[in-house]
């Protein structure tokens, strides 16, 4: 890897995949099988230092301490819901701070992560957006959260799923979210998660829509929340760039094996997109694709003056779109005693 030099400063290895990694050994002589076993240590292991890498020579291990460091995100604050959520704030090594959050289903645990400090998105009805654009996160620093968590997990439950719903737009950190899903969906020395367990959400950044299909096949999520152009260019300015009907093209695109389906996720604001005329639009809409509708009361922030719809108008909503045979289901916001709307434990500290 010939764009990685030498600094003072240490590189954090998770910055690098598998196949980065081998290249780099190579390139100091170093027969590239070992990167297999670095990243068993790193990833299946949990080794916080190279000295723990005992079938790797003391040689070898020297020279990765010269030049890389195993980071972990440190913890600021853990809030634990009553439903069994837990919200994690993590302090990253320039003093800026994400989110990630650990959500409890039946038989396994889901991990929402971040891949942005802040989001340059600016959605009307966000809590990130609040707060600007600071930067991408690192490979290393969207792969910590995933590793922080199993390390701080004790339960018996698998952590089984991965949803890139935290802070920030995972496409417009394309190169980044790429690294840290090969190292995800490494099925042999990685994360070891299958595709099928990982979803990324998007407001629609049309371009990378077909690429993160092509190269991984992961889920894919739309934060849909119009029936129409005005609407959206309202709560989502991406649409004014990337509109619904290009949008629309391109999950029509996307590819999937018979079973799967795109998520639309449509988040229920009172007075703007619940009535029921907007449902009966909403089915229309998605007549061609191979759509399961999320139906996300908004979770209100003390940054928004948006409301709720009540339950009978969410529900009278969710019987048009199941009238028309569309899955669709209420995603009631877990974790609401401890500030999990996204970005609200953050904007806090």
């Amino acid at each position: 890897m010939s764009g990685f030099i030498k600094t003072n400063k240490l590189i954090d290895i998770k910055n690098y995949t598998r196949d980065q990694l081998s290249t780099w050994l190579k390139e100091k002589k170093i027969q590239p099988y070992r990167a297999d076993q670095i990243f068993k240590w790193i990833y299946i292991h949990q080794a916080d230092t190279f000295s723990a890498m005992t079938n790797i020579s003391k040689e070898t291990r020297s020279l990765l301490s010269d030049f890389f460091h195993i980071n972990r995100n440190k913890v600021i604050k853990t809030n634990s819901s009553t439903d069994g959520t837990k919200k994690y704030l993590f302090k990253l090594h320039d003093g800026e701070s994400i989110e990630s959050v650990l959500i409890p289903e039946k038989s396994h645990y889901t991990i929402c992560i971040s891949t942005q400090v802040g989001c340059a998105q600016n959605c009307s009805f966000c809590m990130t957006a609040k707060a600007g654009f600071i930067r991408n996160l690192t490979t290393g620093e969207i792969i910590s959260q995933i590793c922080d968590i199993k390390h701080d997990l004790k339960s018996q439950k698998l952590l089984t799923n991965i949803v890139f719903m935290g802070m920030g737009e995972p496409l417009a950190n394309y190169k980044n979210v790429k690294n840290a899903l090969n190292i995800i969906t490494d099925s042999d020395y990685g994360l070891k998660f299958s595709n099928r367990r990982v979803t990324l959400s998007t407001c629609g950044i049309i371009p990378k829509i077909p690429l993160i299909g092509k190269e991984f096949n992961i889920n894919l999520a739309i934060s849909l929340n119009a029936t129409n152009n005005k609407i959206r260019n309202k709560l989502m300015p991406v649409n004014k760039k990337y509109p619904l009907e290009a949008l629309l093209c391109a999950c029509e695109n996307y590819p999937l094996s018979k079973r799967r389906k795109i998520t639309f996720e449509y988040i229920l604001i009172k007075g703007i997109n619940d009535s029921l005329y907007h449902a009966a639009e909403l089915t229309k809409m998605l007549n061609k694709q191979r759509a399961k509708i999320n139906l996300i009361p908004f979770n209100k922030h003390p940054e928004s003056d948006y409301l709720p719809p009540d339950n009978k108008t969410v529900e009278k909503f969710q019987d048009i779109l199941h009238q028309e045979g569309f899955t669709a289901i209420i995603r009631h916001s877990k974790g609401k005693d401890i500030s999990a709307a996204c970005g609200q434990l953050r904007a806090e500290y």
